[in-house]
């Protein structure tokens, strides 16, 4: 059959050595298992297929070029990777979207280059995109393009995953539990390999959760180990172990937890008590009087978001991050320390336009709101991290701008890490004793002069110094 388009999109599909990018965050969200029925669809040369494979997954892949004779059939994961960027004709490149739709049962996962990377793709305009002297076509998204597209398209709601990456789902009920695991991660469980070793695992779930688990909640060895034991001898097992004070910490984390998932999932479309996962259902029954007060006080949480006023003080109170004039600046480790006002706008602003795959600060602003994930991929090494990227999202208007310095020769670079981190962190005290050192040494005396390479290079000059690690010296003659 003679192809009928104008760009060349066999040379599109790359070969790749390892997954992509799209597959590997569906991978680690946990939506490619395999439990699930995968297809690839717009699969090119079929590099993520047998990637896919060797992770032991059912996954089977189409493609117009490299497997037009695979049979499609409806799949729980469709893949359409990278594909919408590379159809030149808006109707057509709007019904492989719907077909794709069509195809999955539970979820579509959609990705798409970014207008970002524009500056990668050199060609002459051609419709509403560019036609590369390889006769291929390249359509950029912006990231709120992107979701807007396919949330019009399929007539769902969309959750951004990653820059570029977004999930619709088939159903609340799958939305809503990968919207759990992202939000309110499970709980890990001690290991079980007699009755003791699990009522100890037992008891830690409790201390940590605020209450008891149900039985699916339980991993199947530790709920074999404890079977022979009746509910109520259970119950008095753990009401004479557990902790008390750690139990009435562990009830206030689930509830403010509850509450984040709630108004994140207002922020996202809220559905009926009965589509949310089981366990946060029993979250809602032991926590609050009912759900009606729940979603009461979630939204009322959500509503805070817009109060300038209150926001500023709960950065002014967190525990966690760096304070400036216009933004709190937290670690990444630190983050789930931050008061739930603040974790849920750091969410929402995830949920809006995704959370890049490598970031290593989280940058809130105080006044309007926007979030912006900051990269330094040599925190831990470098006493003084430079800048890689940066992606924000202003929540407002849902907008993205991307910022990469990998090309600059002066980029900024940061100072007195310690106060990212939360005060407990194994890595504050190396960091804080190196702030207390160069503020000895005279380095700080000049905050203007030290926000970028150059400035700080010219600073430990000026004062004799240099580095070793996370150790100040004096240079050699001075």
């Amino acid at each position: 059959m003679q192809q009928t388009w104008n760009s060349d999109r066999r040379r599109t599909a790359i070969g790749r050595a390892t997954l992509s990018v799209p597959a590997r965050q569906a991978l680690a969200d946990r939506l490619l298992t395999p439990d699930s029925k995968i297809l690839d669809y717009g699969c090119g040369r079929g590099d993520d297929i047998r990637a896919l494979e060797r992770l032991d997954c059912e996954v089977v892949g189409w493609d117009p070029y490299y497997r037009s004779e695979t049979r499609i059939e409806p799949s729980s994961v469709v893949l359409l990777t990278y594909v919408l960027n590379v159809v030149e004709d808006p109707t057509e490149r709007r019904e492989t979207l719907k077909r794709a739709w069509e195809l999955a049962t539970t979820v579509l996962i959609v990705s798409a280059r970014l207008t970002w990377e524009k500056s990668k793709v050199r060609g002459e305009a051609f419709g509403d995109g560019l036609l590369t002297s390889h006769q291929t076509f390249q359509h950029l998204f912006g990231a709120s393009e992107l979701r807007s597209y396919v949330e019009e398209v399929t007539g769902s709601r969309v959750v951004s995953a990653a820059p570029g990456i977004v999930y619709v789902f088939k159903n609340d009920a799958a939305r809503l539990e990968y919207l759990a695991r992202r939000i309110t991660p499970d709980a890990e469980w001690l290991t079980s390999e007699d009755t003791a070793s699990a009522i100890t695992s037992l008891v830690d779930y409790v201390e940590r959760r605020g209450r008891l688990p149900r039985l699916d909640e339980m991993p199947r060895e530790t709920a074999e180990l404890l079977a022979h034991l009746k509910p109520g001898g259970v119950r008095r097992i753990v009401n004479d172990t557990a902790d008390v004070n750690k139990v009435t910490e562990g009830r206030k984390r689930s509830t403010l937890n509850t509450l984040l998932y709630l108004a994140v999932e207002l922020f996202n479309g809220r559905g009926p008590f009965s589509s949310l996962p089981s366990s946060l259902q029993l979250d809602v029954r032991v926590f609050f009087t009912s759900y009606k007060e729940a979603c009461q006080r979630a939204d009322r949480l959500l509503f805070k978001l817009r109060d300038d006023g209150y926001i500023r003080g709960a950065m002014n109170a967190s525990a966690v991050g760096k304070m400036t004039p216009t933004a709190l600046y937290v670690h990444h480790r630190a983050v789930d320390l931050m008061p739930t006002v603040l974790r849920l706008y750091e969410h929402c602003a995830s949920i809006a336009a995704g959370r890049p795959q490598e970031w290593t600060i989280v940058k809130l602003k105080h006044e309007g709101r926007a979030s912006s994930w900051l990269s330094y991929p040599d925190f831990d090494k470098d006493p003084h991290p430079r800048i890689e990227s940066s992606y924000l999202v202003d929540l407002k208007t849902l907008e993205t701008s991307h910022i990469s310095y990998e090309a600059s020769t002066n980029r900024p670079l940061l100072h007195r890490k310690h106060e990212f981190l939360a005060p407990d962190d194994p890595d504050a005290a190396r960091y804080r004793r190196l702030t207390d050192t160069e503020l000895r040494a005279g380095l700080y005396e000049n905050p203007h002069l030290i926000g970028t390479e150059a400035g700080w290079e010219a600073e430990l000059t000026r004062c004799g110094r240099r580095l070793r690690g996370h150790r100040l010296i004096r240079r050699s003659g001075t």
